[in-house]
């Protein structure tokens, strides 16, 4: 497998793009700006590729916008409450990039650099970023690695893996967003989803950051454990879904033992795409694109608001400060593990 140039960033440098394939005719393009998952082609029910996932034409595209479509998110995934952390008695500010919190890293994260090519077979890729230290005003420097493997069972594998000089966070995801009807299809309102949690994080109000508690989602607009169409409860009366807009929240996954475990479902019943999602993660961020808002994606495509879901596997966010969450926090001589499989099949 060898890459090709996909443009340029607006700074003047090349991007370049490579193709994973394997045995069976899936594709999955990514590019070493951000890591970023470019495409991801499956069989539909007709055995019709499809590409299941929005993304543009141009890198300049992906930086110009702030959807962070497909791209690595690190070194923290998702919101940090007032911009600031502890660590080992020193607090660190970092930067305001959403009303006064800090989401995913800032403008220095992981989705705004070019990574190195380590390793690359024709269904494998490995990427390599140091990022120094106070790059992200995160302390350490903190050498980072993501590997992207298309398995022949249809699966798109993606590990990440991190050691520090300092103590400081590692909470990384991607932040694909599906459709699986095809990116260009449209709302995805109708299509189904399960996800494997009795319990979310709820938010305190429209800053997203959550309360610290976890409560249960039965009863609930939140209740995914049975699978239903993503848009069946989204513009109810519920105050979680109207402080962002629908749902924006993270999961409590049931089965989270460090092991890979399967952490969600989704299908569509016109293309019968069918994705399962496992991860040895304990949360799971559902976001329904409540902000995509009109623009053009790939191939001229146009794009709007619901039409597509991201499911990002990570720590609970703002993990880093409080105390009741998991702790994100990685420390010198500890390596930063994880992984996600997204398995594509048809029903």
């Amino acid at each position: 497998m060898s890459g090709i140039e996909f443009g340029k960033t607006k700074e003047g440098n090349t991007v370049t793009k490579y193709l994973l394939k394997n045995k069976n005719g899936m594709e999955v393009a990514v590019m070493d700006l951000g890591a970023t998952i470019v495409s991801v082609l499956v069989p539909d029910k007709n055995g019709l590729k499809r590409d299941v996932v929005l993304g543009y034409d141009t890198p300049q595209e992906y930086q110009e916008h702030t959807c962070y479509f497909g791209a690595v998110i690190g070194r923290n995934a998702n919101r940090i409450g007032g911009a600031k952390i502890v660590l080992d008695d020193r607090e660190y500010p970092l930067e305001k990039n959403d009303n006064g919190n800090n989401l995913h890293s800032g403008k220095n994260g992981f989705n705004s650099v070019i990574w190195n090519v380590e390793q690359q077979k024709e269904d494998e890729i490995t990427f390599s970023y140091l990022s120094k230290d106070l790059e992200q005003d995160f302390p350490g420097n903190m050498t980072a690695k993501v590997i992207y493997t298309v398995t022949d069972d249809n699966a798109l594998s993606i590990a990440y893996e991190a050691v520090s000089d300092q103590t400081t966070v590692a909470n990384f995801t991607n932040h694909a967003y599906f459709n699986l009807n095809g990116h260009d299809s449209g709302c995805m309102e109708n299509q189904e989803l399960e996800i494997l949690a009795s319990y979310y994080t709820p938010v305190k109000d429209g800053e997203a950051i959550p309360t610290g508690n976890v409560e249960k989602v039965a009863g609930t607009p939140m209740d995914f454990r049975k699978m239903k169409k993503i848009g069946q409860d989204i513009g109810v009366d519920f105050e979680q879904l109207k402080f962002v807009g629908g749902y924006d929240h993270n999961f409590v996954l049931d089965k989270a033992d460090g092991t890979m475990q399967l952490a969600a479902r989704a299908r569509s019943e016109k293309s019968g795409i069918c994705m399962d999602v496992y991860t040895d993660c304990v949360g799971i961020q559902l976001y329904a694109g409540n902000f995509i808002g009109k623009q053009t994606g790939k191939g001229g495509a146009s794009y709007d608001s619901r039409h597509a879901f991201c499911l990002e596997t990570q720590y609970f966010p703002n993990a880093v400060n409080e105390p009741n969450f998991k702790s994100p926090v990685l420390h010198v001589g500890e390596t930063y593990h994880s992984q996600t499989k997204y398995c594509f099949s048809v029903k």
